[in-house]
């Protein structure tokens, strides 16, 4: 099987389903002559031409409507963010218009668009442009979140949703597009709402997603030394969340870590947490733990924003945590 970049599993991804679809077609700002800001978009210009790869001008709200309203004319259209932060500015879009036209329509216009784009942190880009917002579009009825941590999944996933008749929100990161994983050549798509057992384990249950998973695996090599066994769930899917997954391996463990890169009040591990908690409370053999970002606006200062971000060292604390381990 063949090893590619983040970036180029997204751009298989869009192409295939462009060449598969003529309704199919990429907006943003820099995805044509420049190729993406992250290069996620490398050659489509070149391919399907300046009608289905269509640059915009910095005006998010503007190009995220054109892109709700051509979906009424029977387009399925992708709508790329620079970063998710400048989808605040589009937000009644996507809320007020996307995520509602079906039901106030009476059925008569699903709206099949995708918007997506990088999430979270990446580096020294501090207060304004270091959010994530998976929690507030997974709030929205009629909007489907998606957060995938590699390659395989990024692609699989990003085909599911360009078919889907209901509107995407994709989140990807700055820091993963050039992450390498294994994609096969031949075509897939993934499940849409089906979490991923990523590593197999019997003492405690980590549930994660995106990447800031990585602490997650990186701690579970460090704990195995000490003879305890992680077993590490990606959500993938924030909305729907596949709970059925959580609530076996927890079965299995009795204990739960959830590691979510995000401010900790209102968040996926919070409605995590009380899902587990009310469904199979009797499993349980310690309290959950969760593990968030500082409750404040992501600093500039790379010496704060070590100390404001999850680590795997916070998983390894959480993990001995809930299984009464000597610290």
């Amino acid at each position: 099987m063949r090893t590619i970049q983040f970036r180029e599993a997204i751009a298989e991804a869009m192409s295939e389903e462009m060449r598969r679809d003529k309704t199919v077609y990429l907006m943003g700002e820099e995805v044509a002559e420049y190729n993406g800001a992250y290069k996620a978009s490398k050659g489509m210009l070149d391919e399907f031409g300046e009608k289905r790869v269509i640059d915009t001008p910095i005006s998010e709200a503007g190009f995220s409507g054109i892109g709700v309203g051509s979906t009424m004319t029977g387009n399925r259209p992708i709508i790329e963010f620079m970063t998710f932060n400048f989808a605040l500015v589009g937000l009644d879009q996507i809320i007020n218009n996307a995520a509602k036209i079906r039901q106030m329509s009476g059925g008569q216009f699903p709206c099949p668009i995708v918007f997506r784009g990088p999430t979270a942190s990446a580096g020294q880009l501090a207060a304004t442009h270091s959010q994530a917002f998976e929690s507030w579009f997974a709030n929205c009825p009629g909007l489907k979140v998606i957060v995938p941590s590699n390659p395989y999944d990024a692609k699989g996933l990003l085909k599911s949703a360009i078919r889907d008749d209901d509107p995407v929100i994709f989140m990807e990161s700055e820091q993963m597009y050039g992450d390498k994983g294994e994609v096969p050549d031949e075509e897939y798509l993934l499940p849409i709402g089906v979490a991923d057992i990523k590593r197999k384990g019997n003492d405690v249950t980590i549930v994660s997603f995106g990447k800031i998973i990585k602490e997650a695996f990186k701690a579970a090599d460090e704990l195995e030394k000490e003879n305890i066994s992680c077993e590490i769930i990606d959500l993938r899917t924030i909305r729907p969340l596949d709970y059925k997954v959580i609530f076996e391996s927890v079965k299995k463990t009795n204990r739960l870590v959830i590691l979510e890169e995000s401010w900790p009040f209102g968040n996926i591990s919070t409605e995590v947490t009380y899902q587990v908690q009310n469904e199979i409370f009797d499993y349980l053999d310690s309290p959950i733990e969760k593990i968030n970002t500082a409750d404040t606006p992501a600093p500039f200062s790379p010496v704060l924003l070590k100390e404001w971000l999850p680590n795997s060292l916070d998983v390894i604390k959480a993990v001995k945590k809930v299984i009464y381990h000597k610290q």
